[in-house]
């Protein structure tokens, strides 16, 4: 069974958030070698692999430099990336899902999130809208990224235009990790500052530990590193759904979740 340990006193107990990641079959391929990659939604690199299932998602793109292309899976294929790279560097793939919608039936589920994610004070926004404290819903949606190293990996991340999204400002293939990894996190046009990046990292032995760390005024966080593991990122935004996305989900709150993962080279 996979172990995974918790760090800062305020994850222990339930949680409510699961993560929505893609994860390469290999973070580094040959030349020669295809991207491949699951989409997983769980918790702590464990979940559940999810197929290639065009009505699930918005958006599913790869990158390499200026080159941009709309991944093409076969219906239903596990894993949901099996394509050739761009280019030879650094490849860069993109997920946006589809919302979906999850009811809270007491407001202590809710706490518990909105404690774990760092959001504040929301139960005074929630009471001041006039908000009912149980049953209420909450409309969610993931905006996932994985950085890929193809051959030399030479390259560099980019904003790819998700509404939400985690930037690296560190090639993890080609450049000094030693002083840590360095991301940007973005929410529209707008770095979010002082904001919590929750770190998954997994050792070669699938041990999973879980830190928090925060950006700084310009929205940009290091994350120490280990060589041989693997890393997720995840920022979350809660905001007020637009009129429309409320009447048409039926809820009260809206999250959008980023998610970055990447290898850090042994």
């Amino acid at each position: 069974m996979r172990a995974f340990i918790f760090v800062l006193s305020l994850i222990a107990g339930p949680l409510a958030a699961h993560e929505f990641w893609l994860e390469p079959l290999d973070y580094q391929i040959a030349d020669d070698g295809r991207l491949e990659a699951h989409i997983v939604n769980g918790q702590a690199f464990e979940g559940v692999k999810l197929s290639y299932l065009p009505q699930r998602f918005v958006r599913f793109e790869q990158f390499a430099g200026m080159r941009r292309m709309p991944v093409q899976g076969r219906l239903g294929s596990t894993p949901a990336l099996n394509a050739p790279p761009l280019t030879l560097g650094l490849n860069v793939v993109i997920y946006q899902s589809t919302t979906a919608t999850v009811t809270y039936e007491t407001w202590e589920k809710f706490q518990r999130f909105v404690d774990h994610k760092d959001f504040g004070d929301v139960r005074a926004l929630h009471d001041a809208r006039d908000l009912p404290a149980d049953g209420f819903r909450e409309v969610y949606g993931r905006y996932a990224k994985t950085l890929i190293n193809v051959g030399d990996g030479t390259g560099a991340d980019l904003r790819t235009g998700l509404e939400t999204e985690i930037v690296a400002l560190t090639n993890p293939y080609t450049d000094d990790l030693s002083e840590g990894m360095r991301v940007q996190v973005f929410y529209g046009d707008d770095a979010r500052a002082d904001t919590q990046v929750e770190v998954f990292d997994k050792a070669p032995d699938d041990t999973v530990v879980v830190t928090m760390v925060r950006t700084d005024a310009d929205g940009i966080a290091v994350v120490p590193v280990i060589a041989g593991h693997s890393y997720m990122l995840d920022a979350v935004v809660l905001r007020e759904p637009s009129p429309e996305l409320a009447a048409s989900s039926n809820a009260v709150w809206e999250t959008l979740w980023a998610n970055l993962t990447f290898g850090a080279p042994e």
